[in-house]
């Protein structure tokens, strides 16, 4: 099992349109490294630290876990759509998604009580310069987070 820290701008979608809806296709990624963890590296159940980014308190608002396999982003073939890449085909997909489906709500642990903790001193979604939407989580950290927070 592998552990994430995936983000969504609450405008967008939050954790609370995640617990309306229980699961959400992860769509819009448009980040080689990110596609890759997504289409080669997670599996279902794999958990998911669902994060608030671009908002006036960022941080992790809640819980989720991988619940498909990678598959193609129907977003890169609309042609009307701000994710559309007219460089995809059906034949060769660029870009792929998983879907999440969510665990718990938690309160927002904000970035600055992540920075305090020692124990997540490595933790990519600290690195400066990181603009990752999608990081790996150390079992470590995510523990760590678990029984903290």
């Amino acid at each position: 099992m592998r552990y994430w820290l995936m983000k969504s701008e609450p405008s967008e979608y939050s954790i609370d349109d995640l617990a309306r809806d229980g699961s959400v296709a992860w769509f819009g990624v448009r980040n080689y490294q990110a596609r890759n963890f997504m289409r080669d590296q997670m599996q279902v159940g794999d958990g998911v630290l669902f994060y608030h980014s671009t908002c006036a308190e960022p941080g992790i608002a809640g819980l989720a876990e991988v619940a498909t396999l990678a598959y193609p982003d129907a977003t890169q073939f609309d042609a009307s759509g701000k994710y559309f890449d007219p460089k995809a085909t059906t034949d060769s997909p660029r870009w792929f998604n998983v879907e999440v489906k969510f665990v718990r709500k938690t309160r927002l642990i904000p970035l600055a009580e992540l920075r305090d903790a020692p124990e997540l001193a490595t933790m990519r979604i600290l690195a400066k310069g990181n603009r990752l939407s999608i990081t790996p989580v150390d079992p470590d950290e995510w523990n760590f987070i678990q029984r903290q927070f």
